[in-house]
């Protein structure tokens, strides 16, 4: 019993290292998202974190519409960015979990 117990204490620690380590990965997946129009362009992690943000000189004419801008298009690419990082996170997690039975959590 205490041969399983010690099994699976091991492969929950590997599953939150592989988590971790997907965490660091997911720094370096670049989400690149645009207007429509291209007026407005900026780059994300797959963390959701904003990297680069480039404003044509059209739009600084305008202040509401640069900041209508901004929400949308910061909007975009961080729901994709939300999106991967909560794929690859699974799938990481689940890799690494001990089949416990009861506990199908990632089906």
């Amino acid at each position: 019993m205490f041969g399983d117990l010690m099994g699976m204490m091991g492969k929950l620690q590997d599953a939150q290292k592989k988590v971790e380590e997907t965490k660091q990965r997911l720094n370096t997946v670049l989400i690149d998202e645009q207007s429509a129009d291209g007026l407005l362009k900026v780059t994300v992690t797959a963390n959701r974190v904003i990297k680069s943000v480039d404003v044509n000189e059209e739009l600084l004419q305008d202040k509401e519409q640069l900041e209508d801008y901004l929400i949308l298009t910061l909007n975009k690419a961080l729901e994709k960015a939300g999106a991967i990082n909560e794929a690859e996170l699974a799938a990481a997690a689940k890799d690494g979990m001990p089949n416990i039975p009861g506990m199908d959590l990632f089906k």
